[in-house]
């Protein structure tokens, strides 16, 4: 099987903006979830959320010209991206070679991104002339090309990232825009995987990101229950639901004789990947975590490991009661009474959505450099529905260089992704 390895990494977060300053973050304990500052929360039922603070859309993308373009959650997107391909040496690398070959090497160059592509921001250009319209619809179709940005299509589109990670860097090959909500970063990559393995491409930036934190989402997910009133527990008795992040992150992923041919330095190894739907509903979980066993067990089979293979799980974890449950359910299901150490990281900065499995998995590729499992530092008394789970406040030492990360998402989808350090 074609060896597919990692050579770029970038990521963002309220955490840091660089996957060692995200990293040595969680391994000190320290929470980015704090108070929303982008709106006044006084008399919201949810305040909390993990904001990248300082936020400086110039020092995102320096391109001024684009922010018209693009949104939040595009320049995070964009400057994650960036800093994986600086890493790679890729774009440097095809720019020394003549034109020729240098188109080849563009045409054998791909992008694929999980993006939200559903927040709610996208049509609030359009809330000051409804409300000003009063319901007349003549009068809105008469004043909306006078008052929504004429920008408002290509800003909303969900592959900007996409898109504008092609113009920018000349990438030209294979190419896919995913919107499956938390899933979404982590499909990017297993996608990825696939292509690069049934030789559609020589190498790929997977991306993942969202930003949101905005009033309706944090309104509508409160009121279906899912938002933490305090703080963010995984696998804690007291755990009372999870709280959003805003980031993104970026792999570049390639073909071991891509590497080579330019003398890249490799981080890891992306070993293989699974999904499985439960089918069971928007919202539904079932209590047996039989979809994240099947994501799981078809990861493993696609990597040739064995259960024991795995040094470190880094869970979905992101504290609501039925999933953190049915995950451990789930993980007990798979290792039996071998269980590897097992952590989480939204504790630390949020849940990050369709950015949540990609950002995590570039920081388990540098926790595994580091050869370490980062404790649950929110973690007080194990929830005896999670029993057995080897999870810990404090650090913990993985028992081998390959790493298993989870993401789950609506509609009951799971995913499974293996990676080794190297």
């Amino acid at each position: 099987m074609t060896r597919i390895v990692i050579t770029g990494s970038g990521a963002v977060c309220a955490a840091g903006r660089q996957p060692a300053e995200i990293l040595a973050a969680v391994r000190a304990g320290t929470s980015s979830l704090r108070r929303i500052e982008q709106w006044d929360t006084t008399h919201w039922p949810a305040q909390v959320a993990a904001e990248i603070p300082d936020f400086d859309a110039r020092a995102m993308v320096a391109d001024r010209k684009l922010h018209k373009l693009i949104r939040r959650t595009d320049l995070v997107g964009l400057y994650a991206a960036g800093c994986a391909l600086e890493q790679s040496g890729l774009v440097a690398h095809r720019d020394t070679l003549p034109p020729p070959a240098a188109a080849a090497y563009s045409d054998r160059s791909g992008v694929i991104v999980g993006s939200g592509g559903g927040n709610f921001e996208n049509q609030y250009d359009f809330l000051p002339l409804m409300t000003q319209a009063g319901g007349d619809l003549g009068a809105f179709g008469r004043e909306l090309a006078n008052t929504v940005n004429p920008m408002w299509l290509l800003r909303t589109l969900p592959n900007n990232v996409l898109g504008h990670i092609g113009i920018k860097y000349g990438l030209k090959g294979t190419n896919a825009c995913i919107t499956s909500h938390s899933v979404g970063g982590l499909v990017a990559v297993i996608e990825a995987l696939a292509a690069l393995r049934a030789a559609e491409a020589d190498r790929i930036v997977a991306v993942g990101h969202e930003t949101p934190i905005e009033p309706q989402m944090v309104l509508y997910y409160h009121g279906l229950g899912l938002m933490s009133a305090g703080v963010l527990r995984p696998f804690d008795a007291g755990r009372d639901g999870s709280q959003f992040g805003e980031g993104a992150g970026a792999l570049v992923i390639e073909t071991e004789a891509s590497a080579l041919e330019r003398g890249a330095p490799v981080l890891g190894e992306v070993l293989g990947g699974g999904l499985a739907s439960e089918a069971q509903g928007l919202l539904a979980i079932r209590e047996d975590g039989d979809g994240l066993v099947r994501a799981i067990d078809e990861a493993l089979a696609d990597a040739g490991l064995s259960p024991r293979d795995v040094g470190m799980v880094v869970a979905h974890g992101n504290g609501t009661r039925a999933s953190d449950a049915s995950e451990a359910v789930a993980l007990r299901r798979v290792f039996g009474d071998d269980l590897p150490p097992v952590t989480g990281f939204k504790w630390s900065f949020g849940h990050l959505i369709a950015a949540a499995g990609i950002v995590e998995t570039v920081v388990t590729l540098a926790a595994l450099q580091a050869k370490v499992v980062p404790g649950i530092a929110t973690l007080r008394t194990l929830d005896p529905a999670c029993a057995g789970l080897t999870v810990a406040a404090t650090a913990q030492v993985p028992r081998s260089d390959v790493a298993l990360v989870l993401c789950r998402g609506f509609a009951s989808t799971n995913a499974a992704l293996l990676v080794r350090a190297s």
